[in-house]
Formats: C-alpha cells, structure tokens, sequence
C-alpha cells in the first residue's frame, strides 16, 4: 500500500512539473518583455524614407504607374458620389465603400406616391455600366425593371458629370 502511494505522488509531482514548465501555472508570465509595435508615424516614415532615414524614391519613379484618383477601395468615387446624390431621398442604412455596397431604407421621391429602398453595388472601380447594380424594392416586391433602369441611368449619367467637373479643376 505504501509503494503505491508513493508511486502516485511521484506521478501527481511529475505532472505538476511538466505542466508548470508549460506555463499552465503562469510562471514566468510576470517577467516577459511587453511586446512594442510601432507608431503609426514611424511606419508612415519607414515606408517613405526606409530604414536607413532617407527617402526611397528616385528619378524613374516618375515613370511609374499612378492610382486612379477615382477610386475608393475598389469601386468608382464618381458612380459612389452619384449614387448617394441621386438617391439622396432615401435614408441610408449601411455603406461600404471598400466592398461597394449601400444600402438604403424605404422612403417617397419627391414627387411620387410609391416608396422604394434600394440596394446599389458599384463592383469595379472603371466608370462603366457593367460597374453599377442597383436593385430597387417597393413594399409590395420588387420594383419594374423600367424602374431600375432610369435609376441606373440617372446615377451613371451624374457620374459623368462629376467626372467631368473633376476634370476641370
């Protein structure tokens, strides 16, 4: 009887010990070093002059291809702005403009009698018609694909006009 007592102890203190050296006790926890992330300005600075402390660009840079200025994320800030301007009696509920999504609740254009909620998609960042999906709702179902067809025109034709004034800045 004596044996098998001692017998596990010797297991229970085994166990112990290995466990405590896999830090299930916490040991050792008080003692480690925080770890330190950088600032958001010394990133910013490492990506423009690197690590050495000066910049990283030179003379063929120029050569290099620009980002659209007419982006956000991955959809077109011209259909984007278009979309909420034109939609701009219906009150939103969500946008997204790194997926390009917004979503919309129901509400009355000025001048009708049916109220609508709309769900718009603008999916490619090119100022094109196969960039913007708009599905249009009444209360009642779905809304007439006539409907939707002169919101899609409404909202791409503004967008050239946004376009347009951009570009005579």
């Amino acid at each position: 009887m004596g044996k098998t007592r001692i017998a596990k102890g010797l297991v229970l203190a085994t166990g112990m010990l290995a466990m405590s050296g896999c830090g299930m006790f916490g040991g050792g926890r008080e003692n480690a070093r925080p770890v330190q992330t950088p600032s958001a300005d010394e990133i910013i600075d490492q990506e423009l002059y690197g690590r050495e402390g000066r910049p990283t660009s030179t003379i063929w840079d120029i050569f290099r291809a620009r980002p659209d200025a007419g982006q956000i994320g991955a959809v077109n800030k011209y259909i984007w702005n278009a979309s909420l301007e034109v939609l701009d009696f219906l009150p939103v509920e969500s946008v997204d403009p790194f997926t390009g999504v917004i979503t919309t609740g129901f509400g009355t254009p000025p001048g009708g009698g049916r109220a609508y909620r709309a769900t718009i998609l603008v999916s490619d960042p090119a100022l094109d018609a196969r960039s913007l999906n708009v599905a249009l709702m009444t209360s009642s179902g779905p809304a007439d694909a006539a409907t939707v067809l002169a919101v899609e025109d409404a909202i791409l034709t503004r967008a050239r006009q946004l376009r347009g004034q951009d570009s005579r800045i």
